[in-house]
């Protein structure tokens, strides 16, 4: 107790306020984060210094992120932790976790180290870092919970511990889907990858970390209020307090030094709105089998496309370290004749595209993607109508509000064979890029795209949520 009262004296408040903020690992984590920092900073002057965890050298992606950013906005990587001692098939949501368990040491002498220059005016964490909260208590520091996927996820978080003590079978083994206080209803099978096992690490380690949300001062959550109305209503009205700042979206066309580049040329000469954009985020691939139906698909479909392509995941185990194993071409994984049937109207990139910068292009007039909630704002911002095709993680939940809910996107249908046949592909992309479903479509996203440029005006809810916030940790006392 001796030690805290030290650290918060009276020369404390005399200091410059900081908010640090300590990411999950992996950079679709990092990113919302940083787009939050950016806004904390360029419009309210308020520091921000990323603690980062980490359990090797730093990516490429995240140095050239993290080296793009203001000068106001500076980072500190902690040692690396060894993950050598848990087997190569451990979940990714346990492996992150234990990251941050085993970083803790270091994050707190971090903390400590950055007090004696500024007053620490908050912690901000993720949904897998809530270990962290017990340092901001023993230090004194406010602690933040960010939410960088939707308001429904949130709500199951919320809900998850006492559905937990009703249920006793597997969540998928309950047939109607599942009434969540504040959510839409989802069936068990479109739940998030951890909680598909109950008896798994992955699930405890989930339902350990959404225990402890409600310790936080406050949940800020990248949504805004006409994209999940409901959800927000209702965690408005619980503790504790939401703030709702989004949709904040990577606007950085950065090659990450991946060293691939789209031509762009070619989408300039395409008509406006008639290009399909096909990606799977920064790590999302198929099999070989689906890769062919895939590419079938668009050939049958007769539309525009320009597809990010990446190794089938059965023939290459990672494609992740794909510089240092040039060697792999994930043209040589595509059906024969395929590049020379559609030269005309598609264009195959490897590996990498700028997503943000492509979905602004006029010509882009659907996207195909793994709804992972980075990429769905950044569809929905620029008015681009998707195809839902989820992968990982929570994007089954997401793909549910996208095609059921906010209706701005189609969900295609597995096949017996546990495929998305070619057929179904083709016809999913004729209904998404022309005819009368894709009118209704569209204006619907272009509603949600004014929606989300009004809620970043000046005057607009998610902005005023950040003011209000920034305000807060800068000590400044908001008027009654």
């Amino acid at each position: 107790m001796e030690h805290q009262q030290s650290l918060t004296t009276p020369n404390q408040e005399l200091l410059p306020p900081l908010v640090a903020m300590f990411p999950t690992p992996g950079i679709g984590h990092l990113i919302p984060m940083i787009e939050f920092a950016k806004r904390l900073n360029i419009r309210h002057n308020l520091l921000v210094t990323f603690i980062i965890p980490i359990d090797g050298p730093p990516s490429k992606a995240q140095t050239t992120v993290l080296a793009s950013l203001p000068s106001g906005i500076s980072h500190i990587f902690l040692p690396p932790v060894t993950l050598s001692d848990f087997p190569p098939d451990t979940k990714p949501e346990s492996l992150m976790s234990i990251t941050i368990f085993r970083s803790l040491p270091s994050l707190h002498q971090t903390l400590i180290s950055l007090m004696t220059s500024h007053r620490l005016s908050a912690l901000l964490v993720d949904l897998f870092s809530t270990d962290a909260f017990d340092i901001g208590v023993e230090l004194n520091i406010p602690s933040y919970l960010y939410i960088p996927t939707t308001a429904n996820n949130l709500c199951f978080a919320l809900y998850l511990p006492q559905l937990d003590q009703q249920v006793q079978c597997e969540f998928r083994e309950i047939p109607e889907p599942l009434n969540i206080p504040g959510c839409f209803a989802v069936h068990g099978k479109d739940l998030a990858d951890p909680i598909q096992d109950r008896n798994s690490e992955a699930y405890k380690c989930f339902l350990h970390h959404v225990k402890r949300y409600k310790l936080f001062k406050g949940i800020i959550v990248n949504s805004f209020l006409e994209l999940e109305p409901d959800a927000l209503m209702f965690l408005q009205k619980n503790e504790p307090p939401i703030y709702p700042v989004g949709p904040l979206v990577n606007e950085d066309s950065t090659n990450n030094g991946f060293g691939f580049e789209v031509d762009f040329k070619w989408l300039d000469e395409q008509p406006r709105g008639s290009v399909l954009f096909v990606c799977f985020g920064s790590v999302g691939t198929h099999s070989s089998a689906q890769t062919d139906e895939l590419a079938f698909g668009l050939e049958m479909s007769g539309q525009r496309f320009l597809w990010v392509l990446r190794c089938p995941n059965d023939k290459v185990a990672s494609d992740s370290n794909f510089i240092a194993n040039s060697n792999v071409d994930p043209f040589d994984f595509l059906p024969n004749g395929f590049i020379e049937r559609t030269k005309n109207r598609g264009l195959v990139v490897p590996y990498w595209a700028p997503q943000a910068q492509i979905l602004k292009h006029v010509s882009i007039g659907g996207f195909v993607s793994h709804c992972g909630w980075n990429s769905t704002l950044e569809s929905l911002v620029n008015g681009v109508p998707l195809i839902a095709w989820p992968l990982y993680a929570e994007q089954k939940m997401n793909a549910v509000l996208l095609s059921e809910k906010v209706k701005v996107a189609i969900r295609p249908k597995i096949g017996e064979n546990g495929l998305v046949e070619r057929d179904e592909i083709a016809s999913i992309v004729k209904r998404l890029m022309v005819g009368e479903e894709e009118k209704k479509i569209r204006n619907r996203v272009n509603e949600l795209k004014v929606a989300a440029s009004n809620a970043l005006k000046e005057n607009g809810s998610s902005t005023k949520k950040i003011c209000e916030l920034a305000l807060k940790w800068k000590g400044v006392t908001m008027p009654i």
